[in-house]
């Protein structure tokens, strides 16, 4: 039998097999510094220390969904439900404006009618009538049919958030209702449509999940680079306890070790996809405060300081322990200044902070793309 390779061998490698990647993920506390050093000179390299900031707007926390780890599923009776008024929306647009984010996201839970697929589409045009077209649009409202991608697409929305969750069929089931609104195959059609429609296109992962294994997250990193994602936003699975998946508490590993395993997929997707975007998330700060910045060291270039209007915050809670959400967003966004300058990164003001892989793959796009 062959000894298992060193870290600090595989990491000299430009590629990774499936079981090199599942060594790395296993990694120990000392051998994951040489993971996070390697993807920190690989993102110098190909993205360099631009940090992105997306102004995140929690539109709605009305879903048809009913997914097994979400707070806001729809069979949770305990959530007081809401909406944003198409002014609340414009405010946020205008502070984008004001800031010099250059950048947003629309992000809901998942409803498939006319009726809120005009309103996003009018959203959209509005954000872009008030911006002189400044402000790029990233949406994240779920799995929807090609002609509702292509509406917005036209209105203006040039990025999609669309979370896979999980790469693993059978995981994917046991994460959600078994029934034909909640299939694994109509989560990969949609990132198909998605990609087709001419959209930068992004997906992610939980990580730590009950029954999750180091192989899951393997084919998880494999799963992007083989769809050759453009984006990617992921981070620790934080259970909810208006959930059925909050029954598995007890198999999970500790929030410091999910934590850890999460800055390594981060940090292994920045070393095999040097040139995507890469979210640090949220989710990461409700184990640790500076997480999204220790994400930043290790490999994430974008960060989406939230803008939904205070009163809405504690109604949009995916997962229990969401941090900042007593925090008004100038607040926020001074934290994350001082923060991103102290570790020596730079914002990118006035700049969309596109996706660099997509216009390696699309060169013709750069051109058409004014704030890219």
């Amino acid at each position: 039998m062959n000894p298992k390779p060193s870290i600090r061998h595989l990491l000299g490698k430009k590629t990774f097999s499936h079981d090199e990647l599942v060594i790395l993920l296993s990694a120990d506390k000392g051998e994951q510094n040489l993971i996070f050093q390697k993807a920190s000179e690989v993102k110098q390299n190909n993205v360099g220390n631009k940090v992105y900031l997306r102004g995140l707007v929690e539109y709605s926390n009305i879903c048809s969904k009913n997914c097994f780890y979400c707070g806001v599923r729809s069979g949770n009776k305990n959530v007081r439900r809401y909406k944003l008024s198409e002014s609340e929306v414009l405010e946020a647009a205008q502070f984008v404006l004001d800031q010099h984010f250059a950048s947003m996201v629309i992000q809901a839970g998942e409803l498939s009618s006319p009726q809120n697929t005009c309103r996003i589409g009018e959203l959209v045009r509005k954000i872009k009538q008030l911006s002189q077209g400044k402000i790029g649009i990233t949406l994240s409202l779920g799995e929807q049919s090609r002609e509702i991608y292509r509406y917005w697409h036209d209105c203006g929305a040039h990025r999609y958030l669309l979370r896979i969750e999980t790469s693993n069929p059978d995981l994917f089931q046991k994460m959600h209702p078994q029934d034909t609104f909640h299939t694994f195959e109509k989560r990969l059609q949609a990132l198909e449509d998605l990609r087709n429609e001419g959209f930068q296109v992004g997906t992610g992962v939980m990580i730590g999940l009950p029954f999750q294994t180091y192989d899951d997250l393997a084919f998880d990193l494999e799963f992007f680079k083989n769809l050759d994602i453009d984006m990617v936003g992921m981070g620790p699975y934080i259970e909810h306890k208006d959930t059925p998946l909050y029954q598995y508490k007890d198999l999970l590993l500790s929030p410091l070790e999910r934590l850890d395993l999460s800055l390594k997929m981060v940090a292994l997707l920045r070393i095999i996809m040097p040139d995507i975007n890469i979210a640090a998330t949220t989710a990461m700060e409700t184990i640790d405060p500076n997480a999204k910045i220790r994400a930043l060291k290790v490999g994430a270039n974008v960060i989406m300081p939230n803008l939904t209007p205070l009163k809405y915050k504690e109604d949009y809670l995916l997962y229990e322990g969401k941090p900042n959400i007593d925090e008004e967003a100038q607040q926020t966004l001074n934290y994350l200044i001082q923060s991103i300058s102290a570790i020596h990164c730079e914002i990118g003001w006035d700049n969309w902070g596109d996706s660099l892989h997509f216009f390696h793959r699309h060169p013709e796009n750069k051109e058409i793309e004014p704030h890219s």
